[in-house]
């Protein structure tokens, strides 16, 4: 029985080994500013169903605490920088850093891992927080203080598709103007994505506007009667639902 329990301890250990990751930081930002890469412009690397799925976000933490937030008081540094959580990653995600605690000073160089097996296709729109303790000098004259600001950096998502469907919902969905006034354009619905409708919902989730999807790319909807607010256009497709924000004046 004990040599029985032994190995079964052998092999937990062995499985949770083969699956945890780690990342070095990239050394080509270490002459950076500060920065993340990659940006919410180029996103994370897209995800497919049920196939083990791992990718870094490097960043170089501002010393300069002017540089992250046009807010802070002149003459302040970042004295630490902790990522205290990730929400909206896929439950069986998870996300390890380069330091076992994810605390940086400030302009140190770090990167962070995101890693797991899932097999729900969607769109995850990821929020990375964080929490800084800014040196500040309140009186000029005596020593400075240390202030602790948490934030949140947006825009970041993770597309977790079909395999064979994953490469035609890669390209971004758009929507312009925005913000816009009296009608909106969503244009990159692509026939390989099998798209089958398109809604506007209200910041409270409620849908004021639908169509379904034809033959057409490029769809627009006339915004007369709506309030000016924050809106959602949702493009459910074969991968999961596409969601874009815009801005009603």
């Amino acid at each position: 029985m004990k040599k029985l329990l032994l190995s079964l301890t052998v092999a937990v250990v062995a499985t949770f080994s083969a699956q945890a990751q780690s990342c070095v930081p990239n050394p080509q930002y270490a002459d950076s500013t500060y920065g993340a890469w990659p940006d919410t412009t180029t996103n994370f690397p897209p995800a497919t169903q049920n196939q083990f799925y791992s990718t870094d976000l490097n960043f170089k933490v501002p010393l300069d605490a002017t540089l992250a937030s046009a807010s802070a008081p002149p003459n302040s540094t970042i004295q630490s920088f902790v990522v205290t959580s990730v929400d909206g990653l896929p439950t069986e995600y998870d996300y390890v850093c380069s330091n076992s605690n994810c605390t940086y000073n400030g302009g140190d160089n770090g990167c962070a891992n995101v890693f797991g097996t899932t097999a729900t296709a969607g769109t995850y729109n990821v929020t990375i927080n964080i929490s800084a303790t800014v040196l500040v000098t309140i009186v000029p004259g005596l020593p400075p203080q240390s202030l602790t600001q948490p934030t949140s950096f947006t825009g970041y998502k993770i597309v977790v598709g079909v395999a064979g469907t994953i490469e035609q919902v890669i390209a971004p969905i758009v929507v312009s103007p925005n913000p816009a006034n009296d009608e909106i354009k969503i244009e990159g619905i692509s026939a390989s994505m099998k798209a089958s409708k398109v809604e506007i919902t209200n910041i409270e989730g409620k849908v004021v506007a639908s169509k379904e999807v034809e033959n057409g790319t490029n769809y627009s909807f006339d915004l007369a009667g709506m309030k000016a607010g924050i809106y959602f256009v949702n493009v459910t497709h074969a991968s999961g639902v596409e969601t874009v924000k815009f801005i009603k004046n």
